[in-house]
């Protein structure tokens, strides 16, 4: 009879612990805990003894042992809302890239759009976090008080909350609007339409009023300029030109601006491909974030840059983790202006920076 093979198992073997490593090293244990932060001031040559006995004895680091000592996790929650968006995918890795580089991680969780973000607080508070970051604006004051009351401060990202005891760190998207405005006004757009997202968000309100204002500054008539809710997604850009265009009898506007460049996209591929229009000879186009997929030869979009770094620097320098005893900013509001990319959507050249700056 062939014998059967039974499955091994793993024994596990008893946890080393960080004083196991410094009776290798020859070390004070505190000196073992200072070496895996990367933020500590403990000599290059210590370091690496203790790393050499970790390797030799397989001993890895607890954070959850030294969060229980220092009160502090390294740990940052993010709550997004709007994964379908590119831009905040980009957002997601490289707030990630740049925690990990100061030895700290990101706690994603995911809100839709009908879902109830103070829910989702409520989760993120059940984890020993050093603080939150929000991309959706509708968390009501008792769950940011709930947050400070614990010590935790709360950022909310490209979104602000009039009123609110969160600061929050955004592109000066008003400033945004105006600008692409004074750019097809000046490539001489006279008709206008526009493609808007979530009603409820900050991000698309502030957009258009910029854009509008600098229209009506210019003398354009509210007759000329259309609106269709886009709810900043591909899809959304996709029908919201189609209800533009669908059996229209007026001509076409001169001119498209979408508060993101995904809409854009999706826009532009339907004027293309389903109506043989001509970006920018029968129709201009302009747009907001400067995606990645919005400098590719389909699209050469002229844009708005959401200046990404710059906010993420912002973001954590309000947020304090290195000096967590200053307190909680209360209500702080960070606007920081976008550059213009300017591609081939719009005809002729960009406005110099002089004439920018007026606006």
């Amino acid at each position: 009879m062939d014998q059967v093979t039974r499955p091994k198992h793993a024994v596990p073997q008893p946890r080393v612990t960080s004083f196991d490593v410094a009776a290798l090293a020859g070390v004070s244990q505190s000196s073992v805990s200072r070496a895996f932060s990367k933020r500590s001031n403990i000599s290059e040559d210590t370091r690496q003894k203790i790393f050499e006995a970790a390797r030799k004895l397989n001993y890895v680091p607890n954070s959850i042992a030294s969060s229980l000592t220092t009160r502090r996790s390294n740990i940052i929650a993010l709550i997004i809302g709007d994964l379908k968006n590119p831009f905040y995918v980009r957002m997601l890795h490289a707030f990630s890239e740049r925690l990990q580089a100061e030895g700290r991680q990101i706690l994603a969780f995911t809100a839709g759009p009908d879902d109830d973000t103070d829910a989702v607080m409520m989760r993120v508070l059940q984890y020993q976090v050093d603080g939150i970051i929000v991309t959706q604006a509708r968390l009501s004051m008792r769950m940011t008080g709930l947050s400070h009351e614990r010590g935790i401060p709360i950022i909310f990202f490209n979104r602000y909350v009039p009123g609110s005891d969160a600061s929050c760190v955004r592109c000066d998207n008003a400033a945004g609007g105006r600008v692409l405005a004074e750019c097809l006004l000046r490539a001489g757009a006279k008709s206008f339409a526009m493609i808007a997202g979530e009603a409820r968000a900050t991000t698309s309100h502030d957009r258009i009023s910029g854009f509008v204002e600098r229209l009506r500054e210019s003398g354009v008539r509210p007759q000329d300029i259309e609106t269709a809710e886009g709810f900043s997604t591909y899809d959304g850009g996709v029908i919201a030109i189609q209800k533009l265009l669908k059996d229209r009898k007026a001509p076409l506007p001169d001119a498209l601006f979408c508060i993101n460049d995904i809409m854009a996209m999706g826009a532009m591929d339907v004027m293309t491909h389903s109506y043989g229009l001509s970006v920018p000879t029968d129709i201009m186009v302009a747009s907001f974030d400067n995606i990645p997929e919005s400098g590719r030869l389909p699209y050469q979009l002229t844009t708005i840059e959401q200046p990404l770094d710059a906010m993420i620097t912002e973001t954590l320098k309000l947020l304090h983790l290195d000096d967590p005893g200053s307190g909680i900013e209360l209500g702080l509001d960070r606007p920081i202006p976008g550059p213009l990319i300017w591609r081939a959507t719009i005809p002729g050249s960009a406005p110099d920076a002089a004439t920018l700056a007026t606006l």
